[in-house]
């Protein structure tokens, strides 16, 4: 008769196995909120730029009917308030100019598809900076998150795809070790990830409180309305270029006449 010895696991074996187990559960949460933080950002570049497209450059074409009248009155009246007011005004129209024609304002609309979302997830749970287990491995594990952050913004499934292929076949992924240096290691990634994952939450928060992220919490509100907050906001500023022209071909129309 035989007996089947079943070895006992020691209490740093089962810390570990329960530390391994915590630390895949926070894995998948860094990985979401790190989904959630890279969808925000790519959802407000986007939003800012039809913004720039749509009411931005209106903006700067109101600005630049102002700094015109604000020069011609300041070659009008010769003084050193109406020369400064007319520098202030071109320097804004000159700001207003770069922004509504800056890179931001060519950012597409960013509507990211399950299956993209899934591979970003994937991703990022595999290569996080913040599951590293020595400063080499986070250096190259850093250069690939920010490759796996570029593919999701650009919408881009097959570099993510590329990008887990080669983890998959990396030597990296070897791994092996004393007991004892793996709970260390475990729980050393375990204070990253949640310092992480704090960090992602005061960001999302700063974030969320922006301008411009404010501005398309009101726009996603309207749209649920059923009204367009950014055509509207175009009417509105197309009305306020009309005016500030016909001020100017007014005033212009003065001086000729002096």
């Amino acid at each position: 008769m035989s007996l089947e010895i079943v070895r006992q696991l020691t209490p740093e074996e089962e810390e570990l196995a329960a530390r391994r187990e915590e630390l895949a559960r926070l894995e998948a949460e860094l990985a979401d909120r790190e989904l959630a933080l890279a969808s925000l950002k790519a959802e407000l570049a986007a939003f800012e730029g039809h913004y720039l497209r749509c009411v931005g450059i209106l903006y700067a074409e109101l600005d630049e009917w102002n700094a015109r009248f604000a020069e011609l009155r300041a070659e009008q009246a010769g003084t050193s308030e109406a020369r400064t007011a007319a520098t202030a005004a071109r320097s804004q129209s000159e700001e207003s100019y770069s922004a509504a024609h800056s890179e931001a304002a060519e950012v597409q609309p960013f509507t990211p598809s399950p299956v993209l979302k899934g591979l970003y997830r994937e991703a990022a749970k595999r290569v996080h900076p913040d599951t590293a287990t020595d400063e080499r491995d986070r250096a190259r594990r850093e250069r690939l998150m920010k490759e796996v952050n570029a593919a999701y913004a650009a919408g881009d499934q097959d570099a993510l795809r590329r990008i887990l292929a080669d983890l998959e076949n990396s030597p990296d992924t070897v791994q092996g070790s004393g007991v004892g240096a793996d709970l260390v290691r475990v729980l050393r990634q375990l204070r990253q990830v949640r310092n992480r994952i704090a960090a992602i939450e005061v960001e999302i928060a700063k974030m969320s409180e922006t301008d411009i992220a404010k501005l398309k919490a009101k726009a996603d509100q309207a749209e649920r309305e059923g009204r367009d907050l950014l055509a509207d906001m175009a009417t509105t500023v197309r009305g306020r270029v009309d005016a500030a022209k016909h001020k100017f071909k007014s005033k212009e129309v003065e001086n000729r006449g002096k």
